[in-house]
């Protein structure tokens, strides 16, 4: 039995109903794609996760989407509101950051919405660019690792506020499974507080405004800290509700207006609906989840 085969029948041994969804995904993969989410998974067993473990991970985190999008579909709001209420029980919970990242990790493969979100950073990341790259929350480190090996930026930076997820990106970037790095740096902190001695030339936040009571300031300190020609990406999502999502986008008006009172002029938008045998149109009235990916510049 593959190592594709052994960790679906262990994730629906405790999930089921998830099989066929599971069974389309891996078909709608490229070799390349197949090649990545393999490495993944034996990166995950050398490092001393089960396969079994590796299954409750991705199952804990499907299960808190399902649990969290009934609440949101009933209450017409987030669980949490602010950050004191998410930060101990998320972020700075090593064992529950674990299991999300993993979960994480694996949802990029087999979710279509962020394989197509993936999909769109690689076809838009500028190879030739050269300068500093930033990256705020690397998270599982996939898009981390695709700029060092596709781009000419000369030095790449990551910050994330989480302890564990620092440790998680730094573990996966050094293990030479998906290539050999260097002039790179990740570490902990506040992206608000961070004062760097620099301007950035390349600036990628994977779904982060959600995630803070103030998104608006986290677009100010990209601003203070990009270049004028900088290369800016950044993700987010519409209806989505997650544990530690905090802030809810209902449209993407609400999206576009935070972005450009904060100085930016948005030059492309991709939009990634969950259940995308609805239009966007449906998915917003119905208030399902969208993935948003957005290339944005300075004015």
């Amino acid at each position: 039995m593959d190592i594709f085969a052994k960790l679906i029948e262990e994730i629906q041994r405790n999930n089921e109903s998830h099989l066929k969804f599971l069974t389309n995904a891996l078909i709608q993969l490229t070799d390349e794609e197949n090649q990545d989410l393999s490495f993944y998974i034996v990166f995950l067993i050398e490092e001393g996760n089960s396969i079994p473990y590796i299954a409750e991970c991705y199952n804990t985190l499907v299960n808190e989407v399902v649990g969290e999008q009934l609440f949101f579909l009933k209450y017409k709001k987030y669980r949490f509101s602010k950050f004191s209420e998410v930060e101990s029980q998320v972020y700075f919970n090593n064992e529950y950051m674990e299991k999300y990242m993993i979960g994480l990790g694996i949802s990029t493969f087999l979710w279509p919405q962020h394989m197509k979100i993936r999909r769109f950073f690689l076809k838009n990341l500028p190879c030739d660019n050269n300068g500093d790259y930033l990256e705020i929350g690397p998270g599982h480190g996939f898009n981390f690792m695709n700029a060092m090996k596709k781009t000419s930026y000369s030095f790449f930076e990551g910050v994330d506020i989480s302890p564990k997820s620092v440790s998680l990106t730094n573990k996966i970037i050094k293990s030479n499974f998906f290539g050999k790095f260097e002039n790179f740096s990740i570490f902990q902190g506040d992206f608000t507080k961070f004062v760097p001695e620099k301007r950035y030339d390349a600036i990628v936040m994977g779904e982060v405004l959600e995630h803070v009571e103030k998104p608006e300031l986290l677009l100010e300190k990209i601003h203070s800290i990009a270049n004028d020609d900088s290369f800016i990406f950044l993700t987010t999502v519409i209806n989505a509700p997650v544990i530690d999502h905090i802030y809810l986008f209902n449209s993407i008006e609400s999206i576009e207006k935070i972005i450009t009172d904060a100085n930016f002029k948005i030059k492309q938008i991709f939009l990634a609906p969950a259940y995308d045998k609805y239009s966007i149109e449906e998915n917003l009235k119905k208030k399902l989840p969208i993935d948003v990916a957005i290339i944005l510049y300075k004015i």
